[in-house]
């Protein structure tokens, strides 16, 4: 049996060399994306290219080498202490337990032990056995006992003796003909199917290319709070598509952000110097998790609407407090629906009621009229959150037919009428009250939910006056935004309203 374990562990390390060696394998993304507290040091070496270099190299060589040596019994006990501490290698960069758990339990929920742990066990067990039987060197072995004895015995019992060492030579070296059948088993299935896309040495995460970075984000001021000019939005996250007629995409953006990708969206984000993110309020108790778990300092802004049910109309406020929110804000609909109501003495409650926990306190909007009517009577937040783009795209439906408070309302089915396709209704009206006020501006909705490159996006408003701009984002998506926004705050020229954040 452990000649079987031997071999079955030579054959995975000699395959894993096998296909890196010729899928042009680089051990870049799996080092920059690693989680676990020795990070610092995966991504120290992948930071050189000299030190990249000689990492690649000695995991082809190593697995290959090893492998080899394993299958046929070569230096096997020497083979198996090196395999082991590749793979310990290998278990601390992605280990099961703390963030790392919650990220990388690619094959269902694992503690502590996990295939690599046990591959490494195995081979610790083969580094202190001493294999009686098939393999090279007990054929080594062998050939130099017969040697030996020979020198003391007659010719007769030699003669006697050469049929077992045939015998022996055979089982010694029967691992040719099976290495041969698994070679050409994979060979055919590469020739037929091209890579191994399953295997470990061909997966490539591709979606963290940090040194892909044109520089540093710039950050505003929000309170007491350095905050990223570019803020996550959490819509993706919490799968509100505003997909218009595309009535799958928020079930869809809800199965790929699952707790897992979240996780490392938001970690992404931070290593791209994205600092924030603004979330519903559904996205609360995740948010607490992850900072929890993690130890992330990532500001989080919370949106914040009324249960009147509940008999109290400021329990949300107190829930954000609870698990630690850095900003509340009223958000953007219930803002829209109390100004419409003229309820404007519930949005004054909500402003005092944050105040009051030191809290900064901002108001979300899409139909500017909110904010005018919230300033003439009084009514002046900490910040404003206003959706923020210009209406240059196909999907908008005429200005003539837009009304205000329509934004999260009652849709039509006729293109010229609003159909979840336009949240700033009136870009206009917008710019002009942006560039008059006196506190910080978030623009959110930059990109009209997809509608807008955010080349065009950003610059539109940045130049109209937002301090900030948030924006919804895959992770595969984190950091071309972040060199975009760069690139656009390095060649704004035609901002005229001051920073205010």
């Amino acid at each position: 049996m452990i000649t079987i374990l031997r071999m079955v562990i030579g054959w995975h390390f000699l395959y894993e060399g096998a296909a890196k060696l010729f899928a042009d394998w680089t051990a870049a993304d799996y080092l920059n994306n690693t989680h676990g507290f020795l990070a610092g040091f995966y991504r120290w070496l992948a930071a050189s290219p000299i030190r990249l270099e000689a990492v690649d190299f000695l995991n082809i060589a190593g697995l290959i080498l090893v492998g080899l040596s394993l299958f046929f019994g070569l230096w096997s006990r020497r083979s198996s202490a090196c395999g082991a501490l590749m793979l310990v290698l290998y278990y601390f960069a992605y280990p099961p337990f703390g963030i790392s758990l919650a990220l990388d339990a690619h094959e269902g929920s694992v503690f502590v032990v996990d295939k690599l742990l046990v591959e490494a066990v195995a081979l610790a067990v083969l580094a202190f056995s001493r294999e009686q039987g098939y393999g090279l060197d007990a054929f080594v072995r062998n050939r130099k006992k017969k040697k030996q004895c020979a020198d003391d015995r007659r010719p007769e019992e030699i003669e006697l003796h050469r049929p077992n060492t045939r015998r022996e030579a055979l089982k010694n070296l029967v691992s040719l003909p099976v290495l041969g059948g698994l070679s050409w088993g994979a060979w055919r299935t590469a020739r037929a199917y091209g890579a191994d896309v399953m295997s470990g040495a061909t997966i490539q995460l591709n979606r963290l290319a940090l040194n892909e970075l044109k520089g540093e984000l710039p950050k505003g001021i929000l309170g007491e709070h350095p905050l990223s000019r570019l803020i996550m939005g959490g819509n993706l996250i919490g799968g509100w598509a505003h997909a218009r007629d595309l009535l799958y995409a928020g079930s869809l953006f809800k199965a790929y952000n699952t707790e897992k990708k979240i996780y490392e969206t938001l970690m992404l984000c931070e290593q791209a110097g994205i600092n924030c993110i603004n979330i519903g309020f559904p996205t609360v108790q995740l948010m607490a998790k992850y900072k929890k778990l993690t130890g992330s300092k990532i500001k989080v802004i919370t949106q914040v609407g009324i249960k009147e049910k509940s008999g109290d109309i400021y329990d949300d406020v107190a829930v954000a407090v609870d698990n630690g929110m850095d900003i509340i804000q009223l958000q953007g609909n219930w803002c829209d629906w109390l100004v419409r109501d003229g309820r404007l003495e519930i949005i004054r409650g909500l402003m005092e009621r944050i105040r009051s926990h030191g809290i900064v306190a901002g108001m979300g909007a899409h139909t500017i009229d909110s904010f005018i009517i919230c300033e003439e009577n009084g009514i002046i937040p900490d910040y404003y959150m206003k959706t923020m783009h210009h209406d240059n795209y196909w999907s908008a439906h005429p200005r003539e037919n837009r009304r205000a408070f329509e934004v999260d309302g009652e849709q039509s089915n006729d293109h010229n009428k609003f159909h979840d396709n336009c949240f700033c209704p009136f870009p206009d009206r917008t710019v002009e009250f942006v560039n008059r006020v006196k506190v910080p501006v978030m623009g959110f909705k930059v990109l009209a939910a997809g509608a807008i490159h955010p080349s065009d996006g950003f610059k539109w408003a940045f130049e109209n006056g937002a301090d900030f701009i948030c924006v919804g984002m895959f992770d595969f998506q984190v950091v071309d935004d972040v060199n975009i926004c760069i690139e656009t705050l390095q060649k704004l020229e035609n901002r005229k309203r001051g920073w205010y954040a």
